[in-house]
């Protein structure tokens, strides 16, 4: 069982034995608290294949549910789901949503450049597009994350 599927899996049993898949849905607050939560095991797992100079080629699947998740999330944070749920989405997002959308966007863009190269089998490549990913992460989390 790879990674991503393990990830899932681990997300399925966390919705159902914690009661966050009710009968009207589970809230945008816990959903966008997995999808975080997914994307940085993923990214944990990704360093860890780098560090071990293990076959990036493997990386692909991982990449493309980051990449997927970066398109989405925009969308996960909904007037109305400012507070509560002990998120720490800042007001930011909503007030500069074209900004936080941007940066999405610019994850999305890195985590492309890397998934290009773990398709070409290139270790090096993947290996320097690790600082795009992170950067992303981090300019994103410096405007729209509290502490």
């Amino acid at each position: 069982m790879n990674m991503t599927m393990k990830m899932t899996v681990a997300a399925a049993m966390l919705l159902a034995t914690t009661g966050l898949a009710r009968a009207d849905g589970p809230s945008p607050i816990e959903m966008r608290q997995v999808g975080m939560a997914l994307m940085s095991g993923d990214f944990a797992g990704i360093r860890a294949v780098i560090a071990a100079k293990g076959d990036v080629k493997t990386l692909e699947n991982p990449l493309k549910a980051m990449q997927r998740w970066a398109t989405l999330m925009p969308s996960m944070f909904p007037k109305g789901t400012e507070t509560g749920g002990n998120t720490k989405a800042m007001p930011e997002i909503w007030s500069d949503s074209a900004g936080f959308a941007k940066a999405s966007a610019a994850l999305g863009d890195a985590t492309g450049v890397m998934m290009a190269a773990a398709k070409a089998g290139d270790a090096d490549a993947v290996a320097a597009a690790v600082k795009g990913i992170g950067d992303a992460c981090g300019a994103c989390h410096k405007a729209y994350r509290a502490k």
